[in-house]
């Protein structure tokens, strides 16, 4: 199984990367969910500005927020036999995560990997809309962070 993972970090004086923890990430939550198709995603760092325009534009929410996931498989024809299996782009916001690594009083490191993880779920078709849903998915988060070590 191959991984085609790209971090774009379009935030300027931002220069802390998290390319090879993200893989980290990807791989654990692959095994974990034992997916064994090649993966094609994208993660691209933020400012809130950013990050507002895009909820405006296509979620219709008129402010900032920490993470968006476009998932591709959201879409009925996302897969083709042969190739990689698309999951999409996480968008994720620098100032947000950096407010609230501050809030719950942890590094900027666990929250971006938080913010990562739960936007790498939503790719692969968690929600949170319901309560037993939301629990499936906080659970997987957290036994994916403590997989690797990265706790509060």
């Amino acid at each position: 199984m191959e991984i085609d993972f790209a971090l774009v970090n379009e935030v300027e004086g931002f220069d802390e990367d998290y390319q090879q923890i993200y893989l980290e990430i990807i791989k654990e939550t692959v095994n974990q969910l034992e997916i064994d198709e090649d993966l094609e995603l994208s993660c691209i760092l933020v400012d809130d500005q950013k990050i507002h325009e895009i909820n405006k534009e296509y979620r219709n929410i008129d402010r900032s927020t920490d993470v968006i996931s476009f998932a591709l498989e959201d879409n009925e024809q996302y897969y083709v036999s042969g190739m990689p299996r698309s999951l999409g782009d996480i968008f994720i916001s620098i100032d947000h995560a950096k407010m609230q690594a501050e809030e719950y009083g942890h590094s900027l490191k666990r929250e971006m990997c938080f913010l990562f993880t739960h936007g790498l779920l939503h790719l692969l078709g968690f929600d949170h809309m319901e309560v037993e849903d939301e629990k499936e998915m906080i659970a997987m988060q957290k036994t994916i962070l403590e997989a690797l070590a990265i706790g509060r």
